[in-house]
């Protein structure tokens, strides 16, 4: 698969650096530099994209700008590109209407085009775009890429007896290599610390997503993105934790012993 990563600053550098390292050896990846200042309305997309970008399969937008969405189908349109995944990782940088006609310019060019918010609830067939809100997609080549990098899937080996961890399988990682990093950091921990330890490996990694409250979540990006990951963990370690009874107390009688001299 060839693929086309746009990126503009070190968001997106990390994302491409850990395909690089962690992706099939049968992906082609080039990256492409988009320029660092754009108007506030792109008007003409061609003036911007250079006529001798590789040809691609995939692009996989990385920019930090929301004038590089509007760059996105002529950058199609330049590579033949027949797929498109453009990060939601922080609402400045995509917001949710240039999101939607971003979309539908691509459809309207016979892409594929999907906005995964944040980038880790990205499946084989689906994305997250706000809260309890997921959109469907069929595409091969965004298929065949998410089976790599996306949604977290970490498989634990857990000891029945020491209930404790042993070792963890990535089975696909978050497109930035956080899940990877946790992964390393939960080896050896009861199944008690699973959880918060992971949601302290992610914080401490740390996540690219947007610390700012964002709209769709009434959540920041960061935190939906820990919960992805630690929801991934939640019901493999489930089966292993021991509940707790709190049996309420005894009430005391009243000592009725009379006092000393009394």
């Amino acid at each position: 698969m060839q693929i086309l990563a746009v990126i503009s600053g070190e968001y997106g550098r990390r994302h491409v650096d850990n395909i690089r390292q962690y992706g099939p050896q049968s992906w082609h990846i080039e990256t492409w530099q988009a320029p660092a200042i754009l108007p506030p309305i792109v008007d003409y997309p061609e003036d911007f994209v250079p006529v001798d970008l590789p040809p691609a399969d995939l692009i996989l937008s990385f920019g930090e700008h929301k004038g590089i969405a509007e760059l996105l189908p002529e950058i199609a349109r330049v590579t033949g590109a027949r797929a498109v995944i453009a990060a939601v990782d922080n609402e400045a940088w995509l917001p949710r209407g240039l999101a939607r006609q971003l979309r539908g310019w691509l459809a309207d060019m016979g892409v594929t085009c999907v906005t995964p918010k944040p980038l880790c609830s990205l499946t084989e067939t689906s994305y997250s775009s706000a809260r309890r809100k997921t959109i469907s997609y069929h595409d091969p080549l965004i298929a065949e890429f998410a089976v790599h990098f996306g949604q977290p899937d970490l498989e634990l080996t857990i000891d029945p007896d020491s209930r404790t961890v042993t070792s963890v399988t990535v089975r696909r990682d978050a497109v930035c290599g956080c899940a990877r990093y946790v992964a390393e950091g939960l080896v050896g921990l009861s199944v008690d610390e699973v959880e918060q330890e992971a949601g302290m490996l992610h914080h401490h990694y740390p996540c690219l997503a947007s610390m700012g409250i964002d709209p769709d979540y009434s959540d920041t990006l960061l935190h939906v993105s820990g919960s992805i990951l630690k929801d991934n963990l939640a019901g493999q370690v489930k089966p292993f934790k021991r509940i707790q009874y709190i049996r309420p107390g005894l009430r005391s009688e009243p000592d009725e012993t009379p006092p000393e001299g009394g």
